[in-house]
């Protein structure tokens, strides 16, 4: 286990503002990360440039530069699972472009009380709406880090859609991805009891060539009178994450965020909730849109006080 009276973090941040760009450039040793499973890695150095669109219209862009040195190591007592490959030593370069568009469905003009103001500001407005995203993603590996592209499952998506290129240390990858998100509000979050009532919903499918391949087999299965693979359900099945924060009284509300997975057994589906966040948040009425957060996760075993500006 990493012991911290040992050993000391160093982060040094560059940020830049540009008249339509951001700009960050990155230095952490030993940077702390974590992956899906929710095991954390302490890889000795980690450096990044980043540099991404700052407007907000249609079009977007997002460029990356990173290099990793020296070989990751577990952050707690969790030695079961393999080191991450993209955390491995070596240098990726990602491009992503993306394409976003915004439809407002309801949105109630009226009904706030005058000469009140709202415990957040940026949630005084009911409504429902939907944002839907669709880009593609280029990554350029070199070093130890692009043998992720040479796994078994990243070899099945490859060499269906031919979008992947993969020798010794160097590896090109090329995909799609698209986002759906869901968002409805009721309540001006104004009054004393039960006057915010928040609904989000985002549905991710992270790689088009996955999702394609998926969905040929099942039409395949279909055609041949088969039994659908579970693997290619999987595959077409995007990643489900849902929010519900509802005020108990005054600036204090409650908020539970989960993600949903599939599960298959004896080709009988069912859903089940994944990664749970239960959360207790008291919003800073006199800073106009902040809170902090009181927020625990049981899959983790881990909670923490934080606070947030800005959210909506």
């Amino acid at each position: 286990m990493y012991n911290l009276k040992k050993g000391n973090r160093g982060k040094a941040v560059f940020q830049h503002k540009f008249l339509r760009h951001n700009l960050m450039l990155e230095a952490v040793c030993p940077g702390l990360f974590m992956e899906k499973k929710g095991t954390y890695w302490d890889v000795p150095l980690s450096m990044s440039v980043d540099l991404n669109s700052a407007f907000s219209s249609i079009v977007n862009y997002h460029l990356c530069l990173q290099h990793n040195s020296g070989q990751p190591k577990h952050f707690g007592c969790n030695y079961t699972s393999e080191v991450p490959m993209s955390l491995l030593p070596g240098l990726c370069a990602k491009a992503a472009i993306s394409f976003k568009k915004h439809i407002e469905f309801w949105r109630k003009k009226e009904g706030m009380l005058k000469l009140v103001q709202p415990y957040d500001v940026f949630l005084s407005n009911p409504q429902i709406c939907g944002v839907g995203i669709i880009g593609a993603v280029t990554s350029l590996s070199l070093g130890e880090n692009s043998m992720r592209f040479s796994v078994r499952e990243r070899l099945q998506t490859c060499n269906s859609s031919e979008l992947c290129f993969h020798k010794n240390k160097f590896a090109l990858f090329c995909d799609l991805f698209a986002t759906v998100s869901f968002k409805a509000q009721f309540g001006n979050f104004q009054r004393l009891f039960l006057d915010l009532t928040k609904f989000d919903a985002c549905l991710e499918f992270p790689s088009g060539s996955k999702f394609v391949s998926g969905a040929a087999s099942l039409v395949s299965n279909y055609y041949y009178s088969q039994k659908p693979d579970a693997t290619a359900i999987h595959a077409i099945c995007p990643n489900v994450r849902v929010s519900l924060q509802q005020q108990v009284v005054g600036p204090i509300s409650f908020r539970f965020d989960s993600g949903i997975l599939l599960d298959s057994n004896d080709n009988c589906y069912s859903a089940r909730l994944d990664d749970s966040v239960f959360a207790i948040d008291w919003a800073l009425k006199v800073l106009g849109s902040a809170k902090a957060s009181l927020w625990f996760s049981p899959k983790r075993q881990e909670g923490m006080v934080e606070l947030r500006f800005f959210e909506s």
